[in-house]
C-alpha cells in the first residue's frame, strides 16, 4: 500500500527538505559507506536514534549526542528559521532575520546542537553587534552547506523573475557565506527547484539551471548529469561526500536525476555517507517538489517520514501561513 502523501509542490518543497534532513541526522558524518551497509541491513537507514557506538573504529564524526530521532541537524533549523521568518513578516527582513539568527543559534537561544564554523563565524560577527550595525555580508569566507540551508522556503514563496530570486539567494547566502563558490552553488540549486516548481521536469530543470552555476561547479554538475543510471556509491567515490558545496552538489544533482521517487532518494543519500543532512535540504526539496505533480503511482513524501519530524507542527503551521510574494 502506498502510505506517501500528496502535497501542493511549494509545500511539498519544503516539508521534503526538512524531512530529508531529519531522516539523515542518525548516520550524519558518518563517512563509511560499509559501516552504514552493516547498519541498515538490522537498523534501516531513515530517522535512526543517533548512536555514538555507530561511529566507533570508523572515519566519522559523532556530533548529535543530544539528538533524538525525528529532531534536525543545523542545516535543518536554519531551513525552519527561514520558513518561520517568511511567514511571521511576509517578505524577507534582512536586520530582523540576522536578529532572529543569534537569537536562536547563539548563547541562550533556543537551539541545541553541534554548530559548524559558516554558523560559529556568523555569529561572531554578528553576536558583538547592535542589529542597526549589522553588515549586509556578515558570512564567513565558507563554501560548506549552510550556503544551502535557507533556500527551499525561500525559493518556494518566490513569485518573481528568476533574475529576482538569484538576486535574494546572493543577499542571504551572504549572511552566512559570503563566498562566491558558496553563492554560485545557491544560485544552481535555487534556480534548479525554481524550474521545477514551475513545471519543468528535474532533467530539464537540473540542465536549465546550469549557467548560473559559475565557473567551478558547472563543470562538475555536468559531469554527474552525463552518469546514465543510478549509482551514488561511485558519484559520492568520485566527488567526495564532505561538507563542500563543490563536493555535495554534483551528488545531489546525480541522485535527483536517477531516483523514482522520493524515498529511494533520501536513502541513497543517506547510504554514501559523510554529510547527508547538508545534501538533504536540496535533494529533498527539488525531489519532493517534482514527484507531488506526478501521477500517483509515483510516491512523494511518505507519511510514516512526515509524522516522525518532531517539529512537523510548528513547520506545517509556518506553511499554512506563507505568503508568496
Amino acid at each position: 500500500m502506498n502510505s506517501s502523501i500528496r502535497l501542493e509542490p511549494h509545500i511539498a518543497a519544503i516539508l521534503g527538505a526538512l524531512i530529508a534532513d531529519s531522516a539523515a541526522l542518525g548516520l550524519h558524518w558518518l563517512y563509511d559507506p560499509e559501516r552504514i551497509v552493516q547498519i541498515e541491513k538490522t537498523k534501516g537507514l531513515a530517522f535512526l536514534q543517533p548512536d555514538e557506538n555507530n561511529y566507533v573504529e570508523t572515519k566519522g564524526y559523532f556530533a548529535h549526542g543530544n539528538k533524538a530521532a525525528g529532531d534536525s541537524s543545523g542545516y535543518g533549523e536554519t531551513c525552519l528559521l527561514m520558513l518561520r521568518h517568511l511567514a511571521q513578516h511576509g517578505e524577507f527582513d534582512r536586520i530582523q532575520y540576522q536578529a532572529e539568527y543569534c537569537n536562536h543559534f547563539g548563547p541562550g537561544g533556543t537551539y541545541i546542537g553541534y554548530v559548524d564554523s559558516p554558523t560559529r563565524q556568523t555569529l561572531q560577527t554578528l553576536l558583538p553587534l547592535k542589529p542597526e550595525e549589522f553588515p549586509k555580508n556578515s558570512g564567513a569566507d565558507d563554501d560548506q552547506f549552510p550556503a544551502l540551508a535557507m533556500l527551499p522556503p525561500l525559493v518556494a514563496a518566490h513569485t518573481g523573475t528568476q533574475e529576482a530570486l538569484k538576486a535574494k539567494i546572493e543577499q542571504v547566502v551572504r549572511l552566512t557565506n559570503h563566498n562566491d563558490t558558496a553563492v554560485a552553488a545557491a544560485h544552481y540549486a535555487g534556480c534548479a527547484l525554481f524550474e521545477v516548481l514551475n513545471g519543468n521536469s528535474i532533467a530539464q530543470a537540473l540542465t536549465g539551471a546550469l549557467p548560473h552555476a559559475g565557473e567551478k561547479l558547472t563543470s562538475l554538475v555536468e559531469e554527474a548529469l552525463q552518469t546514465r543510471m543510478l549509482d551514488s556509491a561511485a558519484v559520492a567515490k568520485r566527488f567526495g561526500i564532505a561538507c563542500h558545496v563543490l563536493e555535495g552538489v554534483p551528488i545531489i544533482a546525480h541522485i535527483a536525476q536517477h531516483a523514482p521517487d522520493y524515498r529511494t532518494a533520501i536513502e541513497e543519500n543517506i547510504r554514501i555517507g559523510g554529510d547527508s543532512c547538508g545534501r538533504a535540504i536540496m535533494l529533498g526539496a527539488i525531489v519532493a517538489a517534482y514527484t507531488t505533480q506526478q501521477a500517483e503511482q509515483i510516491s512523494s513524501i511518505p507519511l510514516e517520514w512526515i509524522v516522525r519530524y518532531r517539529k512537523l507542527i510548528i513547520a506545517a503551521d509556518a506553511c499554512a501561513t506563507l505568503k508568496r510574494q
